[in-house]
C-alpha cells in the first residue's frame, strides 16, 4: 500500500466496529444535536445508579475469600463496580489463611468488621482488630492473614482507574491504621458535647494529613463512623457523592429513608424505606435525601464510605441538609 493510497482499518471499540481512514484520521467522530444529548443520564443512555443492597448472607456463606458487590450489569461496565468509581467487598479469612489484594488503584480502605490478623504490606506488619480502619494507598501487594475468624469490608477506587484507563504512578499517603478505642472515644466525644443535639449527624470523619484541604481519608475516599442514638432520627441531607453503607451493630428498627425530594418541613416525599442488617451494606445513589432512624431499643451505627474525596476536590459536592423541624 502506497502512501497516496488510503487505508480503511476496521478497529473494534466498546463493541462497536468503525471505519479509520488512515488520511483522514475521523473514522471515530460523530455528532450530536445538543438538546438531544447533554443529558445522557436523563435520557437513559448512561445507566443510572441503583439503590441496591448486599445482605450479610452473601458473605457469610464462604470461609474464605473476596465477595465482591457487583452491580457493573446494571452500571453498564465491563468490570466489577459497586459506583462509576467505587467497588466495595467483603473479605472473608479463616484463621490461619490468607488473602492477597492487589487492586490497580489509589486508594484501599478496610474496616475490621469482625477477627483479628495482620497485613503485610511492602514487607511492613500491620496488625488489626474489630473496628479498626485502615487505608492503603496505590501499588500495595498485600498479603491478610488471620488469627481469627475475620470480616473486612474493602473498598477501592479501581472503577475510577479503570474507566479513565490509568495506572497510578505514585502513592499520595502513607498506610494509615485509625484504632478502634480512639475512633470510639473521639465518638463519644462528639455524642456528648453541648450541641451534640443540634447537629445533623452524630459521627466521626477520618483523615490522613496529606489530604487536610479536603478533610477526607484519602484524595479520593471520604469515611464517616456515625452513631444513630437510641430513638433518634437523623434529619435528611444529599450529596453528589456516592455512599457505600456499611451497617454495624443494630437492632430490628433501624432503617434509612431515601427519596429524591423533600418537603417544605424537610420530610423526604414518597421515601423508599431500607432496613439495616448488622454486617450488611447498601448504596445510597447521589443526589438523594436520605435519613437514618432508629426505632429499636440499642444504639446503632452506619458507616458510609463515599468518593467525597474527589468531589470536594472538583468542588462538586454540593451537600446539603434539610431545615430543622418546626417547633
Amino acid at each position: 500500500m502506497t502512501t497516496s493510497e488510503k487505508a480503511t482499518v476496521e478497529l473494534v471499540m466498546g463493541g462497536i466496529a468503525v471505519d479509520i481512514d488512515d488520511d483522514d484520521w475521523s473514522g471515530e467522530a460523530r455528532y450530536f444535536e445538543y438538546s438531544r444529548a447533554a443529558n445522557p443520564v436523563g435520557s437513559g443512555r448512561v445507566p443510572p445508579l441503583p439503590m441496591e443492597r448486599f445482605p450479610a448472607g452473601r458473605h457469610r456463606a464462604i470461609t474464605t475469600g473476596i465477595v465482591p458487590f457487583d452491580l457493573s450489569e446494571a452500571l453498564g461496565t465491563s468490570t466489577p463496580a459497586t459506583s462509576p468509581a467505587l467497588l466495595a467487598a467483603f473479605i472473608r479469612i479463616a484463621p490461619g489463611d490468607t488473602v492477597e489484594t492487589a487492586p490497580v488503584a489509589t486508594s484501599e480502605l478496610y474496616c475490621v468488621i469482625a477477627g483479628e490478623g495482620s497485613s503485610i504490606i511492602d514487607g511492613r506488619e500491620l496488625r488489626w482488630a474489630t473496628g479498626d480502619f485502615f487505608v492503603l494507598p496505590a501499588n500495595c501487594r498485600t498479603v491478610h492473614r488471620a488469627t481469627t475468624d475475620t470480616t473486612l469490608y474493602w473498598v477501592t477506587d479501581e472503577p475510577l482507574l479503570r474507566h479513565l484507563g490509568v495506572a497510578p504512578t505514585e502513592q499520595r499517603f502513607a498506610p494509615t491504621r485509625f484504632p478502634a478505642e480512639r475512633l470510639r472515644a473521639e465518638l463519644a466525644d462528639v455524642e456528648h458535647s453541648p450541641r451534640a443535639t443540634d447537629r445533623n449527624r452524630l459521627s466521626v470523619l477520618l483523615n490522613t494529613v496529606p489530604n487536610d484541604m479536603t478533610q477526607t481519608v484519602t484524595h479520593v475516599l471520604w469515611a464517616m463512623y456515625g452513631l444513630v442514638p437510641v430513638g433518634t432520627v437523623q434529619r435528611p441531607h444529599r450529596h453528589q457523592s456516592v455512599a457505600l453503607d456499611l451497617v454495624g451493630q443494630c437492632a430490628p428498627g433501624c432503617f434509612t429513608l431515601v427519596g429524591r425530594s423533600i418537603d417544605e418541613d424537610g420530610e423526604i416525599i414518597d421515601p423508599i424505606r431500607v432496613d439495616w442488617e448488622p454486617q450488611s451494606a447498601f448504596v445510597t445513589p447521589p443526589g438523594l435525601w436520605h435519613a437514618h432512624h432508629n426505632e429499636s431499643g440499642e444504639p446503632a451505627w452506619i458507616i458510609p464510605i463515599q468518593d467525597a474525596g474527589l468531589h470536594s476536590y472538583l468542588r462538586t459536592l454540593d451537600i446539603r441538609f434539610a431545615p430543622p423541624r418546626r417547633t
